[in-house]
């Protein structure tokens, strides 16, 4: 699969991430849309991750930059429409006797060269605005919860935020994932 954007592309992903950086300045205080933008065209499979994010609902704004490199988060108000009804990783779906869900968390997320969300940023993320109040996100999960056969999700309900688990091989329609890109 050929990871380029067209030109048109390009320019209507540019559009749609210089509006939301403009229109959500308290994610990214003293940052700059120019300098942002320079890296992202200096980093064309970048663009194309985002793109992925954008396509399928995420939403990604800057959230910060670190070592350099500019940060993204997915910020739709809801998990991304998109990733939705996924078990959590390729272990979990092959586990799956019937009802398998198309594909897991964990393999979209390294087709679209992502990373999924931890437990930490998922709790930075909360504190840019309230995400998640209707539905829930798969979050990574530490290796010693996975070897017992959980995930992690994180959701905001009752004005707090909440991280839950469930077997990782469900899923739900209404569940998906947040992911991040360090550019």
């Amino acid at each position: 699969m050929k990871k380029e954007l067209s030109p048109k592309q390009r320019e209507e992903l540019f559009k749609a991430l210089k509006a939301r950086f403009e229109k959500n300045l308290n994610r990214h205080k003293g940052l700059d849309w120019a300098k942002v933008q320079a890296r992202l065209e200096a980093n064309p499979e970048k663009l194309w991750s985002l793109n992925e994010m954008e396509r399928t609902g995420g939403e990604p704004d800057v959230v910060g930059v670190k070592s350099g490199e500019f940060i993204f988060f997915d910020c739709s108000e809801q998990t991304p429409s998109g990733r939705v009804s996924l078990c959590y990783d390729p272990e979990a779906l092959d586990g799956r006797k019937e009802h398998k869900p198309k594909s897991s968390v964990m393999d979209l997320a390294a087709a679209m060269g992502i990373e999924v969300l931890t437990e930490e940023q998922y709790f930075e993320l909360q504190k840019l605005a309230e995400f998640d109040t209707k539905r829930s996100s798969w979050i990574a999960t530490p290796p010693e919860i996975r070897k017992l056969g959980g995930a992690l999700y994180g959701d905001r309900r009752y004005g707090r935020v909440f991280i839950g688990h469930n077997g990782a091989e469900s899923y739900y329609s209404g569940r998906g994932f947040r992911a991040s890109l360090k550019v």
